[in-house]
C-alpha cells in the first residue's frame, strides 16, 4: 500500500496502535498495582534478545518467548510459602537481566547492537511491524472483553472471585501474559526503559480524571494516543527521540491531570490508604 510508504504515516500509525493497547492495558495495571512488575518485564526479557540475537533470530520473538516464562516463573515462585507476588517480581528483575548480562559476556566478540530494544525507534518501523501491532492489539482487546469482568473481580474483591468459583491463577496468567505481550509489541516504539511509561501513564492519569470505571477505559486509551502522536509529531519535526518525546507528553498529561484534581478536590487526603479508594462502576 503506498501510502504507507511514508515513514511518518507509518509512526504515526504505530504511534495511534501502541497508545491504545497501552492506555487500555494499563487501567488493569493500575487496579492490579502492576506497575513494577511491568518495569519488571521489560527488563527480564533481556536474556530471550540477547540469545535471538545470538541465534540471528527476530528480537522481539525471543524477548516474547522468555517474557511468558518470565510471567509463568513469577506466578508460580509467588505461590511458594513464605513468599509474595512484589518478591518473586524483584527476583524476575534482576535475575532475567543479570542472565542476559552473563550471556553477553560469555560471548567473545558479541557485536549485535541492541540499541533498537533499549530506546526504541518509532520512526523505524515496517509495515511488517504495523501488521504485528495491529494484530497483538486486536487479540489483547478481544481478551480483555471476553474476560474484562473476571480479570476486574479478581482485582477488587479477590475473596469474592475466588468464592464464585473463578480459577485466579488461570486469571493472573492470563492478565500478566496480555501485559507481557503489550510490553513486547511496544517496545519497538519507545524501548525497554520508556515503555512502562505508556503502560502506565495514561491509565495514571485517567484515574485522576474520573472514578468511574466504564470512563477510564475510553480516556486512558485517548490520553496514549494522543501523547503518542504529540511525541512523534514533535520528533520529526525537531529531529530528537521519539520514545523520550512520548514519555515527555505521557508525564505532562499526567502533571495537568494531577493539578486539576488538586483545584477539584479531588485528591485523597494524606497519609490514606490506597486501597480504601475505590473505582465506582
Amino acid at each position: 500500500m503506498s501510502w504507507l510508504d511514508s515513514t511518518v504515516v507509518r509512526a504515526m500509525i504505530e504511534a495511534a496502535l501502541v497508545g491504545v493497547l497501552g492506555g487500555v492495558v494499563g487501567v488493569f495495571v493500575i487496579a492490579r498495582r502492576l506497575p513494577f512488575f511491568t518495569m519488571a518485564l521489560t527488563h527480564g526479557t533481556f536474556p530471550g534478545i540477547v540469545v535471538a540475537a545470538l541465534l540471528g533470530l527476530n528480537l522481539y520473538l525471543g524477548g516474547g518467548v522468555f517474557g511468558l516464562l518470565v510471567v509463568l516463573a513469577v506466578v508460580v515462585f509467588s505461590r511458594a510459602r513464605g513468599q509474595d507476588f512484589t518478591a518473586a517480581t524483584g527476583i524476575a528483575l534482576s535475575g532475567g537481566f543479570a542472565l542476559g548480562v552473563v550471556l553477553v559476556s560469555a560471548q567473545d566478540g558479541f557485536s549485535k547492537d541492541l540499541t533498537a530494544y533499549t530506546v526504541g525507534d518509532v520512526l523505524a518501523v515496517s509495515t511488517s511491524d504495523l501488521v504485528i501491532t495491529a494484530v497483538v492489539a486486536a487479540v489483547v482487546l478481544l481478551v480483555l472483553v471476553a474476560l474484562g469482568k473476571e480479570l476486574l473481580l479478581v482485582a477488587f474483591d479477590p475473596v469474592g472471585a475466588s468464592a464464585v468459583g473463578l480459577p485466579r491463577a488461570v486469571l493472573d496468567f492470563v492478565l500478566l501474559a496480555v501485559i507481557e505481550v503489550t510490553v513486547v509489541a511496544t517496545v519497538p516504539a519507545l524501548g525497554a526503559i520508556l515503555t512502562v511509561a505508556l503502560i502506565v501513564g495514561p491509565a495514571a492519569t485517567a484515574r485522576l480524571i474520573t472514578d468511574r470505571l466504564a470512563l477510564l477505559f475510553p480516556i486512558a486509551a485517548v490520553v496514549g494516543v494522543v501523547c503518542a502522536l504529540a511525541g512523534v509529531g514533535v520528533s520529526t519535526q525537531w529531529n530528537i527521540a521519539a520514545g523520550a518525546s512520548i514519555a515527555l507528553f505521557v508525564g505532562l498529561a499526567f502533571g495537568v491531570a494531577f493539578i486539576g484534581s488538586v483545584l477539584r478536590g479531588r485528591t485523597a487526603v494524606a497519609g490514606s490508604n490506597p486501597a480504601s479508594d475505590p473505582v465506582s462502576a
